[in-house]
C-alpha cells in the first residue's frame, strides 16, 4: 500500500469517527423544537406583490400574528418570536439573525406568490418596410397555488457563518470557544459544519414537505411543490428554515381566500399541524 493510499484510508477513518461523534453531541442532549421565529414577508416601504385591492405585506402579517397565536394558544410550551408585528420593513440580514441570536429551532416566513403580465401581440405594423409586432401587457390572473421553499444546495456555504453562531447548541463543550477558532482548512471543522447543513437541509425539506401536504390534502389547494432556491434570508439562517408562498395575490380567487378570515385560518391550521407533526417525528426524548 503506498502512503497515498495509507493517508487516504486514515483521512477516511477520521471522517468516519469524527461524523459519529459529531451526530452525538447534536443529539445528545435531545432535539426539542423550543423556539420558532415567525417572519410576515415584506413591510413598511417594501409592500411586495399586489393584487387588484390588497398587498402581500399585510395579507402576510395578518397570516403571521394568526399563526402565532395558534402555536401560542396550543403549544404553550414554544416560544414565539417575530420578525415584525406591525407595518415596518426589517432588513433580511436583521430577521435572520433575530432567529440565529435567538437560536431558534424552526424559522417560518410567510409570503404570497405573484406572476408577471404576459406580453402578447396586438397587431402589426411596419417600420423601414419591415413588420414589426406591437405588443400589449396582460395580467396573468389563472396562476394558482402554494409552494414552499429551503434554502438551495448549491448555496449552503452562505449558512456557514450563521452555523458558527448557533453551534453552542448542539456541541456544549466549549469546541473550539464556540467556534471562534474556526478554521476553515481544518478537516474537523469542515466535516461539522457540513454536518450540521446536511441536518438544517434535511429538516427544512421535512417540514415544507409536510406543509405543502396540507395544503393539498386538507385545503385542496394546488400543490406547486417543494423547490430549493438560493433565498437570501434562508441562506442566513443557521437553523431549519422553510419560505411558504400562502398563494397567487395575482389570481382573484386566490386574493380573495388569502384575505378571508376562513381561508387565512386554513393556511395557520395547515402549518401548524405541519409543525406538530415534524415535532413527533424528529424531536428526541419527546
Amino acid at each position: 500500500m503506498t502512503k497515498d493510499q495509507m493517508r487516504l484510508k486514515r483521512d477516511i477513518f477520521l471522517i468516519a469517527i469524527l461524523l459519529m461523534l459529531s451526530s452525538q453531541a447534536v443529539f445528545s442532549q435531545g432535539y426539542k423544537v423550543k423556539t420558532i421565529v415567525i417572519d410576515a414577508g415584506h413591510g413598511g416601504d417594501k409592500p411586495g406583490a399586489a393584487g387588484s385591492y390588497s398587498l402581500e405585506k399585510n395579507v402576510a402579517l395578518q397570516v403571521a400574528l394568526k399563526l402565532g397565536r395558534k402555536f401560542e394558544e396550543d403549544m404553550p410550551e414554544v416560544k414565539i418570536l417575530y420578525t415584525r408585528k406591525r407595518d415596518i420593513d426589517v432588513p433580511f440580514f436583521k430577521r435572520a439573525a433575530i432567529a440565529n441570536e435567538a437560536k431558534a429551532d424552526i424559522f417560518i416566513s410567510i409570503h404570497c406568490n405573484s406572476m408577471p403580465d404576459n406580453r402578447v401581440v396586438t397587431g402589426y405594423t411596419k417600420r423601414k418596410g419591415k413588420k414589426v409586432a406591437k405588443y400589449a401587457y396582460v395580467k396573468n390572473k389563472t396562476t394558482r397555488g402554494t409552494e414552499t421553499f429551503v434554502a438551495g444546495s448549491h448555496r449552503l456555504h452562505e449558512q456557514d457563518a450563521a452555523i458558527r453562531e448557533n453551534a453552542d447548541i448542539a456541541l456544549e463543550k466549549d469546541y473550539k470557544k464556540n467556534y471562534d477558532g474556526y478554521d476553515p482548512n481544518n478537516p474537523e471543522t469542515f466535516i461539522i459544519l457540513s454536518l450540521f447543513k446536511n441536518t438544517y437541509r434535511d429538516k427544512s425539506l421535512k417540514l415544507a414537505r409536510l406543509v405543502q401536504n396540507n395544503y393539498a390534502n386538507d385545503n385542496n389547494r394546488i400543490d406547486r411543490g417543494v423547490k430549493e432556491q438560493g433565498i437570501l434570508i434562508l441562506q442566513r439562517c443557521g437553523l431549519p428554515a422553510i419560505l411558504t408562498e400562502i398563494g397567487f395575490i395575482s389570481n382573484p380567487t386566490e386574493e380573495d381566500y388569502l384575505n378571508s378570515n376562513a381561508g387565512q385560518m386554513e393556511i395557520v391550521n395547515s402549518i401548524f399541524k405541519a409543525v406538530k407533526t415534524y415535532r413527533k417525528e424528529t424531536e428526541v426524548n419527546y
